[in-house]
């Protein structure tokens, strides 16, 4: 799983049933993986992520681990999360409660973030990139060599 990268944005559309068809460069990635399920639930600003099943493991023990403190949190993340199969037409549904959670209706962003995707609706998505770009860059990156 170290090596698996999905990167790249996605324009998707949510069709009438609440499903999205999964890019074909990310359906060969999956299929080699030997992955048909994927665990969607919500991101802390909005989106939702989806991760390959191997991925989500991975996060839902390091989530389950966190301290009582953070027992809000572990109901997001865990609470929220539903698996899903990639259909034989490679779509993948979203639960309305999950779409509904992200403001999904129509048009999605699919994002590769590495491990895992984000999903959001294409709106909102520009309104958070054009926000972040607005910003000074954070101290943690002032330094980054590109």
């Amino acid at each position: 799983m170290a090596n698996i990268v999905f990167q790249g944005p996605a324009a998707l559309t949510l069709d009438g049933k609440g499903r999205i068809a999964m890019p074909a460069r990310h359906r060969e990635v999956l299929s080699a993986m030997g992955v048909n399920q994927l665990t969607i639930t919500k991101h802390p600003e909005g989106s939702l992520m989806i991760f390959p099943r191997p991925a989500w493991d991975t996060f839902r023990e390091k989530v389950a681990a966190l301290p009582m403190a953070a027992s809000g949190w572990k109901r997001i993340f865990l609470g929220n999360a539903m698996d899903v199969e990639i259909d034989a037409s490679s779509r993948v549904l979203i639960a309305p409660e999950l779409r509904a959670a992200a403001g999904l209706t129509r048009d999605v962003m699919l994002l590769g973030m590495g491990s895992h995707f984000e999903l959001w609706d294409a709106a909102r998505y520009a309104e958070h990139e054009a926000k972040v770009m607005g910003e000074p860059m954070p101290e943690a990156l002032q330094s980054f060599s590109f």
